[in-house]
């Protein structure tokens, strides 16, 4: 049961903000986001793993004026009933968005 999440804020670059109990999440990651790096929002379901994107619920940009996406690594119960860019505002975003709230503008 894990969530990996790696966004990217106004003046901060892409990073992981969980790092799904992974040493080493980027691994992970490059799996679930192969040939997708371009991509726009999506859901991609596996029997390892459900991988999404989706742009920032609130429309925020980072310095350059680019919308912020929110890339998710989700399995076992977090992947559970997830399967639409809806499911993911409704299931997951309210699990990470006061943290992100509280960072997106800061320096981490």
């Amino acid at each position: 049961m894990t969530l990996m999440w790696a966004t990217r804020g106004k003046d901060w670059g892409f990073r992981f903000l969980d790092d799904g109990g992974e040493l080493d999440p980027l691994l992970i990651y490059k799996q679930a986001f192969a040939d997708r790096e371009l991509a726009g929002e999506f859901v991609l379901i596996r029997p390892e793993f459900t991988a999404t994107r989706m742009f920032d619920p609130l429309g925020r940009t980072d310095h350059a004026g680019r919308i912020i996406p929110h890339d998710f690594v989700l399995r076992g119960q977090f992947a559970e009933g997830v399967t639409t860019l809806e499911d993911v505002q409704e299931i997951i975003w309210p699990l990470v968005e006061k943290r992100y709230e509280a960072i997106w503008d800061r320096s981490v």
